[in-house]
């Protein structure tokens, strides 16, 4: 017979995070608008606005290096932005950019999913 667990929240012996074995699931992911409103996320603490099209994600549990899957969608779905990214454990730089003249620009909305948790 099969057993059925049930539960709202699972945690680690330590008190975090759990980890999952032969799965691969987003450790953080949000939706932000261009006015920098956080309107949903997943270990997404806060947005600051760096710019036009800027923005950083800061985390609300750091992940382990920055070695992360770091992937991205915006509202305006342009050609890929050439500059750099910064990586770090806390935060991930957001760049949306106008698609026909390849410049940063606030877009209506963007997602962002990011790799594995500390």
């Amino acid at each position: 017979a099969m057993s059925t667990l049930k539960a709202d929240t699972i945690q680690s012996t330590g008190g975090g995070a759990a980890t999952l074995t032969k799965q691969e699931a987003a450790k953080a992911w949000s939706n932000v608008t261009s006015a920098s409103v956080l309107q949903d996320s997943l270990n997404v603490s806060s947005v600051t606005d760096n710019s036009g099209g800027n923005y950083d994600l800061n985390f609300s549990n750091n992940f382990a290096n920055t070695t992360y899957c770091h992937v991205g969608s915006d509202g305006n779905f342009g050609n890929a932005n050439t500059s750099p990214h910064t990586l770090s454990t806390g935060s991930a730089d957001v760049f949306t950019f106008n698609g026909d003249s390849s410049s940063n620009t606030d877009a209506s909305f963007a997602t962002v999913e990011i790799g594995d948790l500390a």
